[in-house]
């Protein structure tokens, strides 16, 4: 074989050979894309402009990958916030358990409902009050006591599990008490966004208000109103549990 014949072939095969090697780089690199993109919804591709190389919140990053990475087909617009999660909620503490809500105020878009998640321990009150706004329920946990007194004057008196139901149409007055073993846990949604839970009539604080001698008259207690007062009255109690 000539020197130029061996040159030849050499050279073929060193083209074969770095061509082997391409081939073989490029199905690696394609098995790694594939597997950041199962990953990573929306990868950035090399491209510097999609880089975050600074702090992330990653668990909401993932929840949120449309948000974090729009897809090309996004607008790009600005749209309201349709969705404000109850962990974001600040929770107000008390004796008798806790609450947390969701109004206008956290979520613009929301003008017609807010919502209230509550927890009653077992024995804790939410003492009997009212509101303007229709109070639809759903029972999450446990289970709990339910006292409505209607526009004739008639209570009602029921107990709620898990998965039940309830319904107080605007200026009903009503309480919700917390029962053995461990309380319970409810969802509210009011028919006004701009309900607050810290806003609603409670009795105490409408007796603290009331002349003392009308209170005299209706309650046929006289000698226990002077120890009302409208700065000590509360939302939430821990009661003995009374007799059905």
């Amino acid at each position: 074989m000539s020197e130029d014949s061996k040159k030849d072939v050499f050279s073929r095969r060193g083209f074969l050979g770095v061509g082997s090697a391409a081939l073989a780089a490029a199905g690696m690199l394609s098995v790694a894309d594939a597997a950041a993109q199962d990953q990573n919804p929306n990868p950035t591709n090399g491209n510097r402009s999609k880089s975050d190389p600074g702090p992330k919140n990653a668990p909401l990053d993932a929840a949120n990958a449309d948000s974090q990475w729009p897809p090309a087909t996004d607008s790009k617009s600005l749209v309201q916030t349709f969705k404000y999660p109850f962990s974001f909620a600040n929770k107000r503490t008390y004796e008798g358990g806790w609450s947390r809500e969701v109004t206008v105020r956290e979520l613009a878009v929301s003008k017609t409902l807010a919502g209230v998640n509550m927890r009653l321990t077992a024995g804790g009150v939410r003492e009997l009050h009212w509101h303007t706004a229709d109070e639809w329920a759903i029972l999450l946990y446990g289970s709990a006591r339910i006292t409505a007194i209607d526009k004739d004057g008639k209570s009602f008196v029921a107990d709620v599990k898990k998965n039940d139901l309830w319904y107080f149409p605007s200026g009903i007055p009503h309480s919700i008490q917390g029962l053995d073993p461990d309380g319970t846990e409810f969802m509210l949604v009011f028919d006004d966004g701009d309900f607050s839970e810290s806003e609603t009539v409670l009795l105490s604080d409408s007796m603290a208000h009331l002349p003392r001698e009308v209170l005299a008259r209706t309650s046929g207690l006289p000698n226990r109103l002077s120890k009302i007062s409208p700065s000590k009255s509360c939302s939430f109690s821990r009661l003995p549990f009374p007799e059905r």
